[in-house]
Formats: C-alpha cells, structure tokens, sequence
C-alpha cells in the first residue's frame, strides 16, 4: 500500500481507507482533511514553519516557559509554603510543635551517632541537622518529611569521602547542586529505573553493613573497612582486644532498645477506642511517648554513667570525646586541599578531590531522592508526589548544609514515621526539630562528650536492623520469582563490592531483563475461520516492534506460515510502534509470501505505525481493519483453499 506524495512534502495515509470510521469532508477530502508532512512542523496557531524559521519557534517556546513560570500556579508547586501558610492555624501549630519536639528528641542522638558511620567527629551530624530542616519548610512538598543526616547517606559518605571532613563538606554541596539541577531539568524519573527488589536488595545490604561497621564500638576495638567483607576480616583481626564493658554496655543499650520499642505499641484497655477511658489514653499515651523518646532516654542515661566513671583512673568506656560548644562557624567549604588535610599527604586540586568522589557524585543524589520519595509515598495517603520538587528541596537543603559544615543528607523514614505518628500538621514541625538541635549545641554540647560509643552503636543497629526487608521475599516468590535475581544479586554485590557498583549491578541487570523483554515478545497464534468460510491463521503480538524483536517475529512468522500453507493474518491491535528495522523486515517478509503465493495481511494497524512500514514501499503491503474484509481481500487475490487429495 502506497502512497502519494505531493510537491509540498505532504502525503494522505492510505492505510485509513479501510476504516470504519467516515471522516470525509463535505469537498470530498479524505480523512478529515488531515495529512502527514515530512518537511514541516505545525506551530501553536496551526501554520506550517519550515526548517528555516524554527528557531523562531524556539524563542518562542521559551516564551511561552517564561510566562507559564510565572503563574500562581507555578508558584504554589515550586514554593509549597504558599499553599498551606494562609491557611495555617492553631490547631497546626500544637501539631507541629508536639511532633517536632519529639523528632527533635530522636534526631539529636542519631545525628550523634551517623557522623560515626561517616567517619567524622559527631559534631557534624548534628551541623547537618537544623538548617535543612528550616529550607524544607519553604521547599518540600511533604509534611512529615525531617531533613537531615540518615544511617545510608552517612554510610555513602564515608565510602566516597573516607572520612576526611573537609571533602565530606564539599561534597554536600556537590551532592546538592547536583540535586538542584537534577530537579530543574525534571530528571526526577531516573529514580524509576531502580526496581522495587533492586531497592530492597540494596537497603537491606546497607543494613547489614551499618550494623557491622557499629560492631566494633559493641566490642570496643578498632576496624576499618568500606565493605561487608573488609570490616568483618579487620573486626577479627581485631577480636583479642574486645572490651568487656563496653560488650556489656552495648548489648544492654541493644536489648533495653528493643523492649522499649516494643513498648511504645501497647496498647491497654479495650480494642476500640471509643471505648477507652481517659486513663487508658493517658496511659497509652504515655507508653508510646516512652518507646519513641528511646534514644533520647538511653543517651542521657548512658551519658551520666559515662560522666560518674570518667573520673577514675580506667575509664572502663571508650567516649565519643570532646564536642566543640557551640554553632557551627558560616563559612564556604574549601575547594582545594593542603598536604595537612589529605590522607594521602599531597595537596589536591578541586579537579583532583572531584576525580578522587567519583560515581558517589551521581550515586549519592539517587539514593537521596530514593529515600525521600519513599517516605513522602508512604504518607501521602493516595496523593501523587512531585519527584522534581522534592529533589529541589533536598537539593537546596543540602546547600544550606554545606555552609554549616554538614553531610549530605536527606529525609529520614524512621524519624518521618515518629513525625506521623506524633500528629505532624504541615512542614513546619521542621523549625521546632531544628530549634531543639540549635538548643543542643549552644548548652548541651559539654555533656555529649560524656556518651560512650557502645550505646550510640546500640542506637544505630536497634534502628537499622529493621530495616532488612526479609519480608518481600515471600509476596516476591509468589508473583514473580524472576524479580528475586535483581534482587539478590543486588544484596550480594552490595555486600561483596563498594555500593555504588553494587545498585549498578542491580539496575544493569534490570535493564538486561527489560532489553530480554522487548526482544521476545509474547506471540498467540490462533487458526480461525473466516465468515465467508475461509480458513487462515492471526498472529497477534503483543507490543511494539522494534529492532530487538523483529528477526524473533520474522522467524515465528515464517515458520508458522510455511507450516500451515493457509493466508496469515497479523495483528497489529498491540503494536504502537515501530522503527526502521522493523519496516525493512516487513518488507522482507512481504516480500516472502508473495513469492510463495501466500497472502498475508496487517489488520488493525496503527496510521503511524502503518506510515514508516510504508516509508520502503513493501510489495503486496496490505492493511485492512474491519473483519468482514477479509473475504473480499481474498477475492481480489483470487485465493482458492488447496484441496487435500485422498489416496
């Protein structure tokens, strides 16, 4: 089926001649009058631009970006702020103020805790823990988001900076730039390419190595490492030094940890709350406020055995040492390095420390945006969550941080599940949380320097351990146990090789799965009858076909066609798409059959699809899309059924 090209570059699909839709026009054009141009665009106003004037559709492409920018529209997406502050009230405020205390209470001994897992003195968690909570108030799209350091950003940056603090600076603002830009340019989706067992896989390995990593304060010794592997070879290496108390105290701080959290879910009284009393709900309320207070508690605690014992002569703990009082100085991360700041005992350029972060520059902002797109998902209750906002407001987060002396960072699902639980109203529970951190640098700071490092390991390995998802694979196993390679080989290379090549294990193989996919496309093949009595064989793929896939079509076709000696018709009700490839092998397979005097037919298939098939002129190409046709496509082909002669 050809068509007709006029002077103009213009041309009438013919392959709509068949349809049962009549859109001809009142002067007898064909199809509505619409025609395919392969040397114009049309513009907004319905006029044909040449190649020549495009960059004046350009400009005013960028108009019309301009004007749409500035709408109140756009404004209450890109500053969330001012969709929820004319209406903010009192009843907000008390929400608020109650769950961003208690988050406030949970981040500070964590953000103590995570500069351990970064390799950095414990003042930087909390550096990074109030700034960027007071920008997602203007920026994030999700109430029960706390920004701040999390137990996986903490562990990537370790990987990638290795504990040097200044490079661990310079890298939040990189990680936040990177961010930002990522979110201007709508590149929020690349987040999709990352499966859900590619994600459990990697969140469970990082659980297994944060855990490890805290072992060595439970014992008391000395390891360093980056890998599962690494850490556990030097934490045996290691063994003959373990420190008794420090065992003791960590062990207890791990099982007084859990029974607390098993606390904070009872429940007393009757099931039904109507039916409580007000005892019930004091009481209840009570437990829960003790459970999720947990690490605060054990802290204070453990700080004030850490301070009685510090005065004797064997200090019988090993302490997080001494905290320098007060805010953090504003000042802007250093983009070079002297001999003195680099492990390696050479000065680096800014060039050189950027080589030296390597794939932690693009792993990083994915795994951040991963994070807090999973806790705003979580709780938006069914509503759709912007992707690119959020990465904005983490990205200029983490900018804010970087001039406070912060860690990359990002939404925390742990502290947003106390946020929730606790009745946050709108973000601004965050200026409370970030308050309460301000209050603990300015006053508490001397008294921090007194917790020992076996109870802030307690604290992350009580926390992280539940975050094993042993629990997909079950639900997995039973739908599709194909999607548990991704994810296993996920786990173990995460466990095996530095993270970042071990996610890019599980999205390459990922896309291996979806490549597999698209070159094997699910083929029904049906014999039928038609209604004027003539048998033929439909062939249905079911989806584009693409180069990948047609020589595996081709050859179904074929060897199906050649089996049965009856007309072929193909279905194309599935594919919405075609290539160059695929055009050349249609022609190729027309080509074919009417060499063996076989008819083949296309039913059903799409203008566009049907328009680059046209573009090689195939032989014999034929399209029709009502069935009662095929018995006067036959006709015309002078098709005659082959008679089976007895003996």
């Amino acid at each position: 089926m050809r068509t007709q090209i006029s002077p103009d570059g213009s041309y009438v699909n013919e392959g709509m001649n068949c349809s049962s839709l009549d859109i001809t026009m009142p002067n007898g054009e064909p199809h509505g009058g619409l025609t395919g141009s392969n040397e114009f665009i049309l513009s907004a106003s319905g006029k044909k631009i040449s190649s020549e004037n495009r960059m004046e559709q350009v400009n005013q492409w960028c108009q019309r970006k301009v004007k749409s920018a500035c709408t109140r529209k756009t404004l209450h997406k890109r500053l969330p702020i001012s969709r929820w502050l004319p209406n903010y009230n009192s009843s907000d405020a008390v929400g608020d103020l109650v769950a961003g205390i208690t988050v406030g209470l949970t981040v500070i001994p964590q953000a103590l805790a995570y500069s351990g897992i970064a390799g950095l003195p414990a003042a930087y968690g909390l550096y990074g823990s109030f700034l960027g909570c007071i920008v997602y108030i203007f920026l994030g799209s999700c109430k029960d988001v706390p920004m701040g350091p999390t137990a996986i950003s903490a562990l990537l940056t370790y990987q990638t900076a290795r504990g040097n603090v200044a490079k661990s600076i310079l890298l939040c603002l990189l990680t936040g730039i990177i961010e930002l830009l990522m979110g201007l340019f709508g590149l929020g989706f690349l987040v999709d390419f990352v499966s859900g067992p590619v994600s459990s896989g990697f969140t469970s390995a990082v659980s297994l190595i944060i855990v490890t990593s805290q072992i060595k304060d439970v014992l008391g010794i000395s390891a360093k490492g980056t890998t599962f592997l690494e850490i556990w070879q030097a934490i045996f290496a290691d063994i003959h030094n373990i420190r008794a108390w420090d065992t003791v105290l960590g062990l207890t701080c791990i099982a007084v940890l859990l029974i607390m959290r098993i606390v904070a879910g009872l429940k007393v009284g009757p099931e039904e709350d109507t039916l409580k009393s007000r005892k019930h709900r004091i009481i209840n309320k009570f437990m829960w406020l003790i459970g999720t207070s947990r690490n605060a508690i054990l802290v204070v605690v453990c700080g004030a055995i850490g301070y009685v014992f510090q005065s004797s002569a064997q200090a019988p703990f090993k302490l997080i040492g001494e905290i320098p009082p007060g805010m953090p100085s504003f000042q802007v991360p250093l983009f070079s390095l002297t001999a003195n700041e680099t492990s390696s005992g050479r000065a680096e350029s800014f060039s050189e420390i950027v080589s030296g972060l390597g794939s932690g520059l693009i792993v990083i902002p994915l795994i951040a945006l991963m994070e807090n797109i999973a806790i705003c998902k979580a709780f938006s209750n069914g509503k759709p969550v912007d992707a690119t906002q959020e990465l904005i407001a983490i990205g200029v987060a983490n900018i804010a941080n970087t001039f406070v002396q912060g860690f990359p960072g990002t939404g925390s699902l742990s502290r947003s599940a106390v946020n929730n639980a606790s009745g946050v109203r709108t973000p601004m529970g965050n200026i409370y949380t970030g308050a309460l951190v301000v209050l603990s640098l300015m006053f508490f700071t001397p008294y921090f320097s007194y917790i020992p490092k076996a109870s802030l390991a307690a604290i992350i390995i009580a926390a992280v351990v539940f975050m094993v998802e042993v629990k997909v694979v079950k639900p997995m196993w039973r739908t599709k146990k194909s999607d548990l390679i991704p994810g296993l080989s996920t786990f173990i290379a995460c466990l095996a090789l530095p993270l970042e090549m071990g996610i890019l294990v599980g999205v390459g193989l990922n896309v291996i799965f979806i490549l597999y996919h698209a070159a094997r496309p699910k083929i029904s093949v049906e014999r039928l009858t038609s209604p004027g009595g003539t048998e033929y064989l439909i062939i249905t793929p079911d989806r584009c076909l693409i180069f990948p896939s047609v020589d595996y079509v081709r050859n179904l076709v074929t060897k199906h066609s050649i089996r049965q000696s009856l007309p072929v018709v193909i279905d194309c009700s599935h594919v919405y798409g075609a290539d160059y490839t695929a055009a050349t092998v249609i022609d190729s397979i027309t080509a074919d059959f009417t060499k063996r005097d076989q008819p083949l037919f296309f039913y059903n298939l799409k203008p566009s699809v049907c328009a680059v098939f046209e573009g090689l002129s195939p032989v014999d190409f034929v399209v029709y899309y009502r069935e009662e046709h095929l018995d006067d496509l036959l006709k015309e082909r002078a098709y005659k059924p082959k008679q089976v002669l007895s003996a």
